[in-house]
């Protein structure tokens, strides 16, 4: 797969001049050749990146050591660039230079198409960019600025010494003893609007005299601004990129991908009894799995996105087709559907749902993100994410009702206020499990229903074994590049029909 134009027929190697920094403003697309198994996995990962770049900034205040030592155990695990003990090339991993860039580019692709993306993605790339950049010492931060012609005006000596008194009570960290030795960059205020906001800089005439400890604050205005622009430019190119049946349906799907472990594959079926599943929505389900059992037990009914949902995850969990059967049947028949009416009109869409009817599709439970996405509920539907889909005050009154302390209700709904979803749901769990930093980020409802069993000591017995096979994309794309037609397809076809097909079993008659 080629990205960009033609090469220019010069003496330069283009990948010494796009990988010769540890840091870059990705002003130039890549001109690789790559395989579509190395354009999935180069996508997932950095999505993983930026994932967790999301959730550190949430619960830790940014760069500080928890934070940064967290954020870096993440990069070096993925194979992205994280330690610049030297400034060459050479002292690089060329391949995790590579890598880093492409995968910007993909997710480019991927995060300009609504605008809640767009600011999604330039959120997580400043703040990536903002930690890679004081991660440089001042000589390398200096050779970044220069080689990304960031010019700006030192201030001379004498200047300096002029504005002594100015600069020490404006400038933090900056005192009589040491301002002389500090670099004072003189630039427009327009430029610095956010120190000039917090009133961290002098001002005089139109022009911010910014030290250098605060230039990053610069460079990141440069970099949003230059992200922004980009992705409207690459938003207007979209329709020839969705023409090429190949790339369509991977970008399509990143956007909400889910890339954890496929709760689909089980080894633990028929580990839990029906009995149980009263005691465990209590303990170890997740708000949006609670609130549909209890739904179901008090309208012996569900509609087709609530059993779809519900349905999925108690497959993931390990309920059988058979104790499925019995499950649906006992509760529907408690309302109005008479066993009769249950066989024809809903036994034939739960052995669907386990694969045995229809294309004989094994149907995953539903990701945090599908919740989420796909699918809102409407009137009557008790289907969803309750941290996204109800309103505030009934999500606070059913937190009440399930005895979440007040101080934690807040906590809750300030995530919500700032579209945490998952996050919000996280801290549901620490709070309903009485733990301080549930280490663990969430993304599956099924992933907190197991990391709960381990908590509470079920996990044993109600326990999946985790170096099970995973059809998830990150697995996907691990593929050989011998089979990357295969890869595309497959992936679409996985993703795009995994609950296509269901829907219409699971119409009301």
């Amino acid at each position: 797969m080629q990205f960009g134009g033609r090469r220019k027929k010069n003496s330069i190697n283009p990948q010494s001049e796009l990988y010769g920094q540890h840091l870059q403003f990705y002003g130039q697309p890549p001109l690789e050749n790559i395989s579509l198994s190395e354009f999935e996995t180069f996508a997932v990962e950095r999505l993983k990146l930026l994932k967790t770049v999301e959730n550190l900034g949430v619960s830790h205040v940014k760069l500080t050591d928890l934070y940064i030592s967290k954020l870096e155990k993440e990069l070096k695990a993925l194979n992205f660039p994280y330690r610049p003990d030297a400034v060459s090339i050479v002292d690089f991993d060329a391949l995790e230079l590579k890598k880093d860039h492409i995968s910007h580019f993909i997710l480019r692709l991927a995060y300009c198409q609504t605008e809640d993306l767009r600011r999604w993605f330039i959120q997580q790339e400043v703040d990536l960019f903002r930690f890679r950049f004081n991660d440089l010492d001042p000589k390398q931060q200096l050779e970044f600025l220069h080689k990304n012609n960031l010019r700006y005006d030192t201030i001379s000596s004498e200047e300096k010494l002029k504005l002594k008194d100015q600069l020490i009570n404006s400038s933090f960290g900056v005192s009589g003893i040491t301002v002389m030795e500090h670099e004072f960059y003189k630039v427009p205020f327009q430029d610095a609007l956010d120190l000039v906001r917090l009133r961290k800089v002098y001002l005089k005439q139109g022009y911010a005299y910014i030290p250098h400890q605060d230039i990053v604050t610069i460079v990141l205005n440069d970099f949003r601004t230059r992200l922004s622009k980009a992705l409207a430019l690459t938003a207007r190119s979209l329709p020839a990129v969705h023409s090429d049946e190949r790339l369509q349906p991977l970008l399509n799907h990143l956007s909400h991908a889910y890339v954890g472990q496929d709760y689909s594959i089980q080894k633990n079926v028929g580990k839990i009894s029906l009995d149980q599943i009263d005691s465990l929505s209590g303990k170890s389900f997740p708000l949006c799995m609670r609130q549909l059992h209890q739904s179901l037990r008090e309208n012996h009914h569900l509609r087709h996105g609530g059993r779809m949902q519900y349905g999925l995850f108690l497959k993931g969990i390990g309920l059988s087709l058979e104790q499925a059967l019995q499950f649906w049947k006992m509760e529907f028949i408690r309302g109005k559907v008479d066993a009769d009416k249950f066989d024809k009109a809903y036994a034939y869409s739960i052995r669907h749902m386990f694969g045995k009817e229809g294309k004989r599709t094994d149907y995953t439970p539903y990701s945090c993100m599908k919740v989420i996405l796909s699918n809102p509920p409407s009137q009557g539907d008790h289907h969803g994410c309750p941290f996204r889909h109800s309103d505030p005050e009934l999500l606070k009154q059913k937190l009440q009702v399930y005895k979440v302390s007040p101080s934690g209700i807040n906590q809750i709904l300030e995530l919500v206020k700032g579209m945490h979803y998952q996050l919000a749901c996280q801290k549901y769990f620490e709070l309903t499990h009485n733990i301080e930093d549930s280490s663990f980020s969430l993304n599956h409802p099924n992933q907190y229903f197991l990391e709960s069993q381990k908590l509470l000591g079920g996990g044993k017995d109600i326990k999946r074994e985790m170096d099970a096979p995973q059809r998830s994309q990150e697995n996907a794309a691990s593929k050989g590049s011998t089979a990357t037609q295969e890869v595309a397809a497959n992936t679409s076809q996985h993703l795009a029909e995994m609950t296509e097909d269901l829907d219409s079993f699971f119409q009301d008659a």
